[in-house]
């Protein structure tokens, strides 16, 4: 939709949570939260279930009151505010649609609630359902379209009201792979075009990297950690964080000194790190499948290099390269990725050496202290794992 035609020109408000904390009779289910969300940027609060990010969300359309603590929305407290008060649009993951209305009507259901003139409403609506790709089907009812059109439907009267925040809660997940991936790229562009704040729900991390800004990482009713969809990937400040988001691979050990810097006791073997840890601290190393190397155990080993022994117990073909699982003597499973014009010949059942870069790894503290010493003999779970044929 041209600048010249359109008629949807919001503007994003600052939204500011402070201390915000919900309680519950017997739990706790957002825990002390502090996000500040900026004008016009698109916030993704993703975690498991029972994290706390929907209960925030809700805290922020008004649907929740919380126990404790502060909300502004463009400056202005809200804890007293009604929902239909505070400027804001809400996409649910079911479209609650009208179904005895047409599209053009449930379009402008919150445009008639705000007594807007009928002439001006039906301006309003054919933008929004320009800038959702959906001009000509104002005639139609919702039984009449796919998923994929009444989710847009959703969206057009979320924000054919000019609100200055928009919220969405898992709005894709009734959706099919291939249909979630071309909305994210519609809400996306979507959000450029109206430059409101948006604030979007989800447990699927593959969307909040596609879609975000940033990203709160919820859990426990807490933050994990906030950043870019990079920072957070390339740079995790906690083990729940890398391991949530993105596919990874863990060494665990102790920490040991090495010189000026640290590195990590992986049963017999060691392991450097970029990074430092009290010494005899439980810790571990993640790395990201694609920068995992698997060579044939033979080969020798870059120097500066870390290596440990493993197994290929499976080869997972992707289309543009393929997945290895490695065992390593311990039991535990790292992911490797490869590229399908740079396959390194390995095979199902290789011994092999699993290589890194130093720099790949990132240290982090491992609250559940545990190690992973080496067993011997048969007793491995790779030996253990052959003599039962499995």
């Amino acid at each position: 939709m041209s600048a010249e035609t359109s008629l949807i020109k919001a503007r994003g408000a600052r939204i500011e949570l402070a201390q915000v904390r919900k309680e519950y009779a017997d739990s706790v289910a957002v825990d002390d939260v502090s996000l500040v969300i900026e004008p016009g940027e698109f916030m993704t609060l993703l975690g498991p279930s029972g994290s706390g990010k929907t209960t925030t969300l809700n805290i922020i359309a008004g649907f929740t009151a919380a126990t404790s603590g502060t909300l502004t929305v463009g400056g202005k407290q809200m804890q007293d505010l009604p929902p239909h008060r505070r400027d804001i649009g809400m996409v649910f993951q079911h479209y609650a649609l009208f179904p005895h209305m047409t599209v053009a009507e449930n379009v402008a259901f919150p445009l008639k609630q705000r007594k807007v003139p009928k002439a001006r409403r039906a301006e309003m609506v054919e933008a929004a359902l320009e800038t959702v790709r959906l001009g000509g089907y104002g005639h139609r009812r919702p039984r009449e379209l796919s998923g994929g059109q009444q989710q847009r439907v959703a969206l057009a009267r979320a924000v054919v009201y000019e609100p200055s925040v928009l919220l969405m809660d898992e709005p894709l997940g009734a959706l099919d792979k291939k249909l979630r991936e071309s909305l994210q790229l519609e809400i996306k562009r979507v959000h450029q075009e109206v430059g409101s704040t948006f604030v979007f729900v989800t447990h699927d991390q593959e969307e909040a990297l596609v879609l975000s800004d940033r990203i709160a990482v919820f859990n426990d009713g807490g933050i994990q950690q906030v950043g870019t969809a990079s920072e957070l990937y390339e740079k995790p400040r906690s083990l729940f964080v890398a391991e949530f988001l993105g596919e990874s691979s863990t060494v665990r050990g102790r920490v040991e000194p090495d010189g000026d810097g640290s590195c990590l006791r992986v049963g017999d073997r060691t392991v450097r790190v970029a990074g430092r840890l009290p010494e005899g601290s439980a810790a571990a190393v993640v790395v990201r499948p694609e920068h995992l190397r698997a060579q044939p155990a033979a080969e020798p080993v870059a120097p500066g290099a870390n290596a440990l022994p493993a197994r290929v117990t499976q080869e997972i073909y992707l289309g543009s390269g393929r997945k290895l699982e490695l065992a390593l003597p311990d039991g535990t499973v790292l992911l490797a990725r490869e590229q399908a014009d740079r396959l390194s010949g390995v095979r199902h059942g290789d011994e092999v050496t699993v290589v890194w870069d130093v720099e790949r790894g990132v240290l982090l503290d491992d609250p559940s202290g545990t190690t992973h010493p080496p067993v011997s003999g048969d007793r491995t779970p790779v030996a253990a794992a052959e003599k039962s044929g499995r």
